[in-house]
């Protein structure tokens, strides 16, 4: 099954809002697509939850502001210009959904390797000495 985008009403159930405007929520959704699709090409059906946290962050806080005072007023914005990005946690997390970045292993033992010893074995060496029990 493809990838299926968010819609405009999804993404305001997400927010929790009563009201969205519906043209602007299907931009930032298509924009979030875009920014996720290029992490990750095709999207997971499972991306659906990056989407919307990125529109959502968007929507909310277009212009990113990270520090608010009311009076005697008093804002702080970041020096980028706002809009929709992706955290390292989106990125990890589309990269997961799709199968990529978690660990594994390498066996670098070569495909014609022999199981058998590398050393000489030599019954002769040893002769007619006997082991105690447990060393043979």
């Amino acid at each position: 099954m493809a990838f299926v985008s968010p819609t405009a009403e999804q993404l305001g159930m997400y927010l929790g809002l009563p009201e969205i405007d519906g043209d602007r929520a299907d931009l930032l959704i298509q924009q979030a697509v875009s920014l996720a699709q290029s992490v990750v090409k095709p999207l997971p059906d499972e991306a659906t939850a990056v989407v919307l946290s990125v529109a959502g962050r968007a929507y909310v806080n277009p212009q990113q502001v990270s520090y608010e005072t009311i009076g005697p007023m008093s804002v702080q914005r970041p020096s980028g210009s706002g809009g929709l990005y992706l955290t390292k946690a989106d990125k990890a997390a589309l990269k997961s959904l799709a199968g990529r970045g978690g660990a594994f292993t390498v066996d670098p033992t070569p495909s014609t390797a022999d199981p058998s010893p590398t050393w000489p074995i030599d019954d002769t060496f040893f002769g007619d000495d006997v082991f105690e029990p447990g060393w043979s």
